[in-house]
């Protein structure tokens, strides 16, 4: 079966955002077989490590937190649409030849897919276009950065997502991805209580036989 897993493997030397130290992943061997029998690991992961998702206490003080996120709503259609053409942001005269609908998942890739460092004036979604897509009433983002806004005072990109339930995906490698439609598995880490989750993400090309499925289900 083809799929595409657009997911940031997690290393300490992978990137994280704006390069800080604090943000890196540690791999600890707690026990090993010149101390003992077995080998065991301590992992200190930021929740916004790599390829995540989102909860609204990210950005709202008292916001829901990441179980609130059904798996429903991350096991469905969506769609990836190509931005590589994009500089500095995603505003809404970019998205508006794709003609976003409402309810739609959509995946947005851009230059940054074919970065393998942090780049800190990463192709980012500005407030215009976020305001938009909840206007339109989609059902969630993702984008090919470790954040979907950067240099916004007061954050009117999450914001404006968040306000309207959109769920929010960062962190997904989309460079050997065409543009197009696909069955979207975002699974969370299934944490309880916190601000995001990192997540595993895979994207199937959706048949008829998947669409029939979704559309029956709906």
């Amino acid at each position: 079966m083809q799929f595409y897993d657009v997911t940031m493997p997690i290393v300490e030397t992978m990137p994280v955002y704006k390069n800080k130290p604090e943000k890196r992943p540690v791999f600890e061997i707690t026990s090993n077989f010149d101390s003992g029998t077995v080998r065991e690991t301590r992992i200190h992961l930021d929740v916004h490590t790599g390829t995540h998702i989102d909860a609204h206490l990210h950005m709202i003080d008292k916001g829901s937190t990441i179980e609130a996120i059904s798996l429903e709503r991350l096991i469905r259609p969506c769609r990836v649409i190509d931005l590589t053409d994009v500089s500095d942001a995603i505003h809404e005269v970019d998205l508006a030849p794709h003609s976003p609908q409402a309810s739609e998942f959509l995946l947005f890739k851009t230059k940054n897919s074919f970065s393998h460092e942090f780049q800190m004036e990463f192709i980012y979604l500005a407030g215009d276009a976020a305001a938009k897509l909840a206007d339109i009433g989609i059902a969630g983002v993702g984008i090919d950065a470790l954040g979907i806004e950067r240099s916004q005072p007061e954050h009117p990109t999450h914001k404006a997502l968040f306000t309207k339930d959109i769920t929010v995906i960062e962190g997904l490698r989309l460079r050997e991805v065409p543009q197009g439609q696909y069955l979207l598995v975002a699974l969370p880490l299934a944490l309880v209580g916190l601000d995001a989750a990192p997540a595993r993400v895979l994207l199937f090309p959706l048949n008829e036989n998947l669409r029939h499925f979704f559309d029956s289900t709906a």
